[in-house]
């Protein structure tokens, strides 16, 4: 009988498919006491020393984007001063009326059939969707990365400045006290009524804009994560990596 031409494989060799290569020639694994391989010698291949070093790499980068999360949240809520004046400038007023009936004031509208009061929700609606929008962009175009830090900050940032809005608009309007009004400028007199948001609804309306705006605006021109590489054939043979010439 003749010996077999192909000697069988070596006790302890793991398979060419399996996760590990046997050691080279000359280059023992180091093991442990137990014959189990310590933790840095697998750190590339998921182990503790690998997971903390990703741990290490993304602190920083997560405190970095609550960071400029924060400067986002309080620049954004301070437009609400330049929204606040916007819409006591452009609102339209409500013209009432005083009279006297008996001892008593009375104030009622003047034009029963206007939509002034209307116009007031709406002119604040509109100037803090455009709010909304360019915030978002100056975002975006700050930090193209976005990141869910930054999407919150802007939420915030825009409830925030509406609420600054409407009080700094109310407060810049006419006195909020219509009867000492209609009794100061005399019986019959047209005065503005003061600067009131009917609709408290409008107040979302600037981070709805901008969470929307900046939203698209990642998906549209946002960067792209790159595609996963695939696994390369163990059974083709690979090019050195001097990118010479196989022999």
């Amino acid at each position: 009988m003749s010996a077999p031409l192909t000697p069988p494989p070596p006790p302890h060799e793991h398979s060419p498919h399996g996760g590990w290569q046997p050691p080279s020639a000359g280059q023992p694994a180091a093991t442990s006491g137990d014959g189990a391989v310590p933790d840095d010698a697998v750190a590339g291949h998921g182990g503790r020393a690998g997971w903390y070093g990703w741990y290490a790499q993304d602190g920083p980068g997560m405190k970095r984007e609550l960071g400029e999360a924060a400067v986002v949240t309080v620049a954004v809520a301070l437009c609400g001063v330049l929204l606040g004046v916007l819409w006591w400038w452009l609102a339209p007023r409500v013209p009432l009326v005083g009279d006297l009936a008996g001892d008593n004031w009375v104030v009622y509208l003047k034009d029963t059939e206007g939509e002034q009061a209307i116009g007031v929700d709406g002119t604040f609606t509109l100037l803090a969707l455009a709010f909304g929008a360019v915030s978002a962009l100056a975002v975006f175009l700050v930090r193209r990365s976005g990141g869910v830090p930054l999407v919150v900050a802007l939420g915030v940032g825009g409830l925030l400045g509406s609420l600054l809005a409407w009080r700094l608009g109310v407060w810049l309007g006419p006195a909020q006290d219509v009867v000492a009004h209609a009794r100061d400028v005399g019986k019959g007199v047209t005065f503005d009524a003061p600067l009131k948001l009917s609709a408290k609804g409008a107040l979302l309306a600037w981070p709805f804009a901008g969470l929307v705006v900046h939203l698209g605006l990642i998906a549209l021109f946002g960067p792209r994560d790159p595609g996963p590489c695939p696994p390369a054939d163990p059974y083709v043979p690979q090019p050195p990596h001097d990118g010479s010439p196989k022999a």
